[in-house]
């Protein structure tokens, strides 16, 4: 009760930070959020209410560069595959098949995007991605089987659909 006390009285001067470093006010209220529910969350929290300060703050800090990784690797990710669909020769086979299969990974559910990024992509052992994840190594192994079974069964949809404009257009 006396952490929320104190955070409280530090809400102000956090969102003011927050707008400060995003320019952007919506941004700034969910880092804020996000750090106090962090600060409520973490084992070891500074006793002191000038050492909780800065604390916070390199919480928002932190949660804001996150956030701009995600973003410039998400605008990298929609960049390449513009080009991609920019650039695609129909009688290049590899180039097609390339997008199918990134079309066929946007469709599958996020936990099966997942855990295909992280064995496939990234190259995690299972042990490895169990960690990241905070499950068994055993369900990594049931999970990439899974959503390598719906890779491909979106990826044989795609293709089936491929093959039938082609003839209807003929």
């Amino acid at each position: 009760m006396f952490l929320k006390r104190k955070m409280s009285r530090l809400l102000p001067e956090l969102k003011a930070y927050a707008i400060a470093i995003t320019k952007d006010e919506e941004l700034a209220k969910d880092l804020v959020q996000e750090a106090c529910q962090k600060t409520l969350s973490a084992k070891r929290v500074p006793d002191r209410a000038e050492d909780l300060k800065p604390w916070m703050f390199r919480i928002i800090r932190n949660l804001f560069i996150d956030h701009k990784r995600r973003e410039k690797t998400a605008s990298e990710y929609f960049d390449s595959v513009s080009r991609l669909y920019e650039n695609t020769p129909a009688s290049n086979p590899a180039v097609i098949e390339e997008l199918l299969v990134r079309q066929a990974l946007e469709r599958l559910s996020e936990q099966e995007r997942e855990i295909l990024y992280l064995i496939d992509v990234f190259e995690l052992k299972y042990a490895e991605a169990a960690v990241v994840l905070g499950i068994a190594q055993g369900t990594i192994m049931s999970r990439i089987s899974r959503a390598r079974r719906a890779l491909l069964q979106e990826v044989e949809s795609s293709n089936v659909q491929r093959i039938k404009r082609k003839s209807l257009r003929k």
